[in-house]
């Protein structure tokens, strides 16, 4: 066998070497001389009953954060009174205190995603209530439980345009269960209660889901990427990507929105990718909710992140509806829509944007699809200011169809659009058909009270198609086209009261003062909207 000179020289020091430490280690004169020679040894590192080194559960399992909505907020920062019980009992917080739920009464992130894995620090002393969402179960196991529960009285005038008063309340809990096995299996299950009283008009379809699931779902990983796992979840699960103008839960609604089906997901620090198979759950206020198996909904979503606070989405949607509707007149299905779209949003130095650009193809009722939709929003943070104003320029605008039933098919779909976040909270207006200038400001009187004040102008893209709901259905409609195109002007204000790190309190009014398209087409008186909510979770 051939052996290199070098491979020969290798081998003889070692020999030498080897001999030398025999040697060394016959007198104990010479022991301190091995000593110095033997390698340090280390201290026994802990290990679980297999002889594994234990999980690092203040890194696992891997979360991802809820991506940012439009028109948001930058919240002040430094030392204050971050809550009402901060400022009674003063004490002055250097930074706002860790917290996996967001500090608002509208929470629109799913419970599932809440990420707790700062308890786990050492330093951090967690409050009972904390300590339930990361229970060890022995080395490898890690259970978690919480909730949350409101109470929300509604007060409108001209309810739903019918010229009507209707005064009633809404109560909604959610209670889960989440397990892992290390970071590779899952299995999460969330129970939901929603209830209404009092009303004088027939409760929405939304108002009530008196017990049934929310998400019941097993997550799987099946490998990585880039170091980072990859998991698929199967099951009933809540869906929220991007701005959540086409996909989102849809926290004001009283049930919240979910799915049925499979989701493959992975992360890493600059990207997130997710393909997707649901069908939209509808809730069933008198048992079980049902699956809309004539309806299929598929996706891929990709977000990338350039640089802190800011994100690019691409995506592809593809609904399926097989169901066969006509409101109004207006055939809404069979419709089948792709969609592709992107946005860029985010902020640097002061400077906030937000666009977002959508494409609509397919086929409605045997017509062609040909339908967009686009979103340009301009702000800026002045932190140095009093009340750390944020305000905010938009110009949104959904296609309608000016040959209603007749040509190519031009009404955008909103898809499972968060609209009562984007088009104003009388919930009187969807993302169809639609053009709606807008501004938004937000102040913060105190680190604990959020002030919005929205303002819209709204008027019809196509006098001949419907103005359409918050659920995407046609409400009045003038296929003639004689009744105008001026919807109305929206005023909203919000104000939420942070009171202490479970709490939170949100008051609003408001009003949308109509135009010749309401008054021509039936009731214009406008509706008005007075509300208190009261949210706690835990």
């Amino acid at each position: 066998m051939f052996i290199s000179r070098s491979w020969l020289r290798a081998i003889c020091f070692g020999s030498i070497f080897s001999i030398t430490l025999s040697c060394m280690s016959k007198g104990a004169a010479q022991e301190p001389a091995r000593a110095a020679l033997m390698p340090p040894q280390e201290s026994a590192k802990p290990t679980t009953a297999d002889g594994c080194p234990p999980l690092d559960w203040s890194t696992l399992p891997h979360y991802r954060p809820a991506p940012r909505p439009g028109n948001f907020p930058i919240p002040p920062t430094g030392c204050g009174f971050y809550s009402l019980h901060d400022a009674l009992t003063g004490q002055a917080r250097e930074a706002a205190p860790k917290f996996a739920y967001p500090p608002n009464a509208l929470m629109p992130p799913s419970l599932f995603d809440a990420d707790f894995r700062y308890v786990e620090n050492p330093s951090y002393a967690p409050d009972p209530l904390e300590r339930l969402h990361r229970i060890h179960l022995g080395d490898n196991w890690l259970f978690g439980t919480g909730g949350q529960a409101w109470w929300r009285h509604m007060h409108e005038f001209s309810s739903r345009f019918t010229g009507k008063t209707n005064d009633y309340d809404l109560f909604r809990a959610r209670v889960y269960g989440d397990l892992w096995y290390h970071d590779r299996f899952r299995i999460y299950a969330e129970l939901i209660s929603a209830h209404t009283a009092n009303q004088n008009l027939t409760p929405l379809r939304i108002d009530e889901n008196r017990a049934d699931m929310q998400n019941l779902f097993i997550d799987i990983k099946i490998g990585e990427v880039d170091g980072r796992p990859v998991y698929v979840r199967a099951g009933r699960q809540e869906l929220l990507f991007g701005s959540q103008q086409l996909i989102s839960p849809s926290d004001w609604a009283n049930t919240r929105r979910t799915f049925q089906g499979v989701r493959g997901f992975w992360s890493n620090d600059k990207f997130d990718l997710d393909l997707f198979w649901v069908q939209p759950v509808i809730p069933n206020n008198s048992g079980w909710s049902s699956i809309d198996h004539r309806q299929n909904f598929y996706g891929a979503w990709l977000t990338y992140r350039p640089q802190k606070k800011q994100a690019v989405d691409l995506y592809y949607l593809f609904l399926d509806n097989t169901n066969s509707t006509t409101p109004l007149g207006l055939v809404t299905a069979p419709t089948s829509v792709h969609t592709l779209g992107t946005r860029y949003a985010g902020d640097k130095d002061g400077f906030l944007w937000d666009v977002e650009a959508m494409l609509q193809l397919g086929d409605r009722g045997g017509q062609s699809i040909l339908a967009g939709a686009a979103t340009v929003g301009v702000g800026y943070n002045a932190k140095k200011l009093p009340m750390n104003p944020t305000v905010w320029a938009y110009y949104d605008w959904a296609s309608g169809d000016h040959s209603p039933n007749l040509g190519n098919y031009n009404t955008f779909n909103q898809f499972f659009s968060f609209g009562h976040y984007y088009m104003g909270w009388l919930d009187l207006i969807g993302r169809q058909n639609i053009r709606d200038w807008n501004a938004h400001l937000y102040l913060y009187p105190a680190k604990w009270i959020t002030f919005n004040l929205q303002y819209h102008v709204f008027s019809l893209d196509s006098a001949r198609d419907a103005l359409y709901g918050i659920a995407g259905t046609p409400t009045r409609v003038s296929l003639a086209g004689s009744a105008g195109g001026r919807v109305g002007q929206e005023l909203d204000l919000i104000a939420n009261f942070h009171l202490s790190r479970r709490t939170d309190l949100m008051i609003g009014y408001s009003k949308l003062q109509t135009g010749d398209f309401i008054s021509n087409t039936g009731n214009g008186r406008s509706p008005e909207l007075f509300y208190m909510m009261y949210n706690v979770r835990w």
